[in-house]
């Protein structure tokens, strides 16, 4: 697996697009690493980039950044309402494929001492990278900001791990960076209608999970609660894994509760969004929306839409895209601009540009006419896997339509869970539409290697065998998986709206084509095979799905023209 972590610098400006594309543009020129998203904010005057690659290409272009951050922004000047204490205020690091935890803290801790070294810059090292248990905390180490650090240098127990400990002009200049590796984090604000900063403070005590300072009386003007080590014992709030103040946006004239969000798996985003609305309307105040600053992973978007569905009682047996849409709309995440998934989300974006136009993204003509031209592919394997994906997708459709027809309320968690599985098997086999394509020229790339010396030809030959066992093994998972639409096709057909139930027939019809159709291309790539073993239980396999196949039409068909008369 190759290794990826992710990188989600934030750098003290938020207003100049000159300066932050200059230091973007350091960031881009290395090569290995893929910019995903740059989020000014002018009221904060802080920027939050994000880019991805493998791990030492992303310490290369992290450390470029913060020394064109360090050329071009005087913290001097700086002023900005989000906590900050250096031109690169952090730097954190987060594995995402390929890497552990450890690891991605031992670049991290290489980075920072680079960083020191090389640029002369107080750096603190923090989370996952801590060198001591206190400096975990981002906010132990930022505590002070920018203002404090000519004491905090030079303090016993609060200098930096690298570079100068001490106020030079350099360091005047820069401030301090803290660098770290963490989990993903996913840092949002919530919009209020209000602008009191004081309110939206409020909200952020009740939610985040450090809570607000217990006081003996009145719990505002009351005094301090304070423990045995004369520290104040803290009232902790709902929302595990959360991080939260309140601050006013001067662009857009309301107050926001901002939260990151450290462990999705204890406080999911839509629990947070829930959580926060809920505090704000005890205060009389309203949520009116969720801004997601940088990006969010698609499961935080996926998992939100469900949830919003689920408490519709409604069908979750839709589109990836339906879905996304239903969490957009009941978290307001367009309230301030427009949420465009293939910007905003993770996946959508590391995937955007690098996979060719797959047939699936082709429009109906298009994959018609790809299909009728010279080339043998597409053919017969890709247009089987593409009838049993319709013949799901009918299924789909009958399902969500009984799951909202009126009167039929207590049955939409019954027709929704046919749904979601007929989606995931429209989506397996939408897959195998291009997977039959690509086998089928993974044969003719074997064919097509070099064969003039005996060892050549064993080699062409080995390859030749592994691809075409490869071409067999595709159309009989397009079998395996469309029969597994039967089930689904056959509930509704019995159970559905009945003025859907041609449309289960039509899906009846697709699926037993689909089946045949893929077990002619598995017989016919099966005979180029030496394996007979291997030919003869595929085969066996296959017929079996094929016969089955062809009764379940016939018993389904009987229900659909029972039921039209």
């Amino acid at each position: 697996m190759k290794k990826l972590i992710e990188c989600v610098p934030n750098f003290s400006e938020g207003r100049d697009m000159a300066v932050i594309r200059q230091i973007t543009d350091e960031i881009e020129r290395v090569d290995g690493v893929k910019l995903l998203d740059v989020d000014p904010g002018a009221t904060t005057n802080r920027t939050v980039v994000t880019f991805v690659g493998e791990p030492d290409a992303v310490c290369e272009a992290a450390f470029a950044a913060v020394k064109k951050a360090q050329e071009l922004i005087d913290m001097r000047q700086h002023k900005g309402d989000h906590p900050r204490f250096g031109a690169t205020d952090v730097c954190p690091l987060v594995p995402i494929s390929g890497v552990t935890m450890d690891e991605t803290a031992a670049y991290a801790r290489q980075l920072a001492e680079r960083i020191g070294r090389e640029l002369s810059i107080p750096v603190y090292c923090y989370e996952n990278a801590a060198t001591e248990e206190k400096r975990r905390n981002l906010a132990n180490c930022r505590e002070g900001e920018y203002e404090g650090l000519p004491e905090k240098l030079v303090s016993k127990d609060w200098g930096p791990d690298f570079g100068p400990a001490a106020f030079t002009e350099s360091a005047a200049r820069s401030g301090a960076t803290a660098v770290g590796a963490r989990d993903f984090l996913i840092a949002v604000n919530f919009n209020l209608n209000t602008t009191s900063t004081r309110r939206a403070n409020a909200i952020a005590f009740d939610v985040r999970e450090k809570g607000r300072p217990l006081r003996s009386g009145n719990p505002i003007t009351g005094k301090p609660v304070m423990d045995d080590n004369g520290e104040p014992v803290m009232l902790p709030g709902t929302l595990k894994g959360t991080k939260a103040i309140g601050w006013f946006i001067e662009e857009y004239g309301i107050a926001q509760v901002s939260m990151n969000i450290t462990n999705l798996s204890e406080t999911p985003l839509h629990v947070a969004f829930d959580e926060v609305s809920e505090k704000a309307r005890l205060r009389g105040l309203r949520v009116t929306g969720l801004e997601i600053v940088g990006l969010v992973p698609r499961s935080a978007i996926i998992d939100a839409g469900k949830y919003y569905l689920t408490k519709q009682q409604r069908s979750l047996g839709i589109t990836e895209a339906e879905i996304i849409k239903i969490a957009v709309r009941s978290m307001g995440l367009d309230d301030l601009k427009p949420f465009i998934p293939d910007e905003k989300i993770i996946e959508y974006v590391l995937a955007a540009g690098d996979t060719p136009k797959r047939l699936v993204d082709m429009t109906c003509a298009e994959f018609a006419d790809e299909t009728a031209s010279e080339s043998p592919a597409p053919g017969g394997g890709s247009i089987s896997a593409y009838l049993g994906a319709l013949a799901a997708a009918l299924a789909a459709m009958v399902a969500n339509l009984s799951s909202h027809k009126a009167g039929w309320d207590d049955r939409w968690q019954e027709f929704s869970d046919q749904a979601v599985k007929a989606q995931r098997i429209k989506d397996e086999l939408l897959a195998l539409v291009d997977e039959d394509t690509d086998s089928f020229n993974g044969v003719m790339a074997a064919f097509g290697l070099p064969k003039n010396t005996p060892e050549e030809k064993s080699a062409r030959s080995e390859a030749i065998q592994a691809a075409t066992k490869y071409a067999a093994e595709v159309p009989y998972r397009t079998m395996q998986s469309t029969f597994e639409a039967f089930d689904v096709i056959r509930y509704v057909a019995e159970h559905g709206n009945p003025n859907s139930v041609t449309d289960a027939g039509v899906g009846a019809l697709c699926a037993r084509s689909a089946v045949m159709g893929a077990f002619l291309n598995v017989k016919i790539n099966a005979a180029g095979l030496k394996d007979k073993a291997f030919v003869d239980e595929l085969l066996m396999h296959g017929g079996e799905i094929e016969r089955r196949a062809i009764a379940a039409e016939a018993e389904i068909m009987q229900i659909v023209n029972g039921k039209i008369g």
